[in-house]
């Protein structure tokens, strides 16, 4: 009888398959096209997640879709609604509408800063504003702002919260918020 040498394995690459969003995809392989043994086994890489812009994924055709009938998908402002409405900064006007296209007031911006600071108490309870009534939403973000030099009055005895909050006030009440950054 005559020793037969074992021919040896011949590699056949599995290929690899891309992860999704939503499904795992695994590494290249190798096996041996004689035998079917394994040689180098494939690994399960995880699923990407999706990659909202703008409501609609970078990756693949998956959309968000908001609980407001007046945000869409695709808007600038579709990632910045839904963010500041789950972190609890805003809410909608109703429980199907944002109105994004509605000014702002005083008492709303001041709000969300108060809300996004994560609604601290004031020190006071003095109000020095006549036109702000401890009824209001805005009540204990205005105190806190004044105490904290974000804003002030537009005279020493009123706020004006139902006013239009302009740009230029929305940037600044911002920039005191950041602890007046010195600007190069």
């Amino acid at each position: 009888t005559a020793v037969i040498p074992a021919l040896g394995h011949t590699e056949q690459i599995i290929p690899a398959v891309a992860a999704t969003c939503t499904e795992t995809g695994l590494t290249e392989g190798k096996k041996c096209s004689v035998c079917g043994e394994i040689l180098v086994a494939q690994t399960e890489t995880p699923a990407l997640g999706h990659d909202f812009v703008d409501g609609e994924c970078t990756r693949c055709d998956a959309t968000l879709t908001s609980k407001f009938v007046d945000v869409p998908a695709g808007e600038f402002y579709f990632d910045p609604v839904e963010w500041a409405v789950e972190k609890g900064i805003t809410k909608g006007v109703t429980d199907t509408h944002f109105a994004p296209d509605d000014l702002t007031t005083r008492g709303q911006i001041v709000t969300f800063l108060w809300r996004a600071a994560g609604e601290p108490e004031p020190a006071s309870t003095t109000n020095p504003f006549s036109d702000v009534e401890e009824s209001e939403f805005y009540y204990k973000a205005i105190l806190w702002a004044v105490e904290e030099g974000i804003t002030n009055g537009v005279t020493e005895t009123t706020f004006n919260p139902d006013g239009n909050c302009t740009r230029a006030q929305a940037v600044t009440f911002l920039y005191r918020y950041a602890g007046k950054p010195s600007v190069d």
